[in-house]
């Protein structure tokens, strides 16, 4: 077994996806017709985004995440090797600045950034670099 998909719900999937292609330079995968489902290409595990109404048809119950709400149950990290160029393009482009990239002990670099919907994105260089 592997990890395939993360997935967020979220209010509006286009407009997620174009906020992550712009902070974070991701690319678009597809977004489905309805407009309730879309991917990003972000190697072998999925980063997708699912509409409120798409995940409140499948009945599983879940938190709708806002902005003026912060998820901090929970984070997404996003591997770079430029993570001082990545974070400040990441707040220019609309990410909410939690903490600036800093050194931590076992060699990795380390920021944080919440979305627009509130969900927590790490920023951060792979370990040992």
């Amino acid at each position: 077994m592997k990890l395939g998909y993360t997935i967020l719900y979220v209010q509006n999937v286009a407009d997620t996806i174009q906020f992550y292609e712009k902070a974070f330079a991701l690319k678009k995968k597809f977004i489905h017709e309805s407009g309730d489902y879309g991917e990003l290409d972000t190697g072998e595990t999925t980063l997708a985004f699912v509409s409120f109404d798409l995940a409140d048809s499948n009945k599983i119950g879940f938190f709708k995440n806002k902005a003026a709400r912060p998820c901090r149950e929970m984070e997404i990290a996003l591997v770079t090797s430029d993570v001082d160029s990545s974070f400040r393009n990441a707040v220019s482009s609309g990410a909410i600045e939690i903490s600036k990239p800093s050194q931590k002990p076992w060699g990795q670099t380390v920021s944080y950034v919440q979305d627009p919907n509130g969900f927590l994105i790490e920023i951060c260089s792979p370990v040992g670099i």
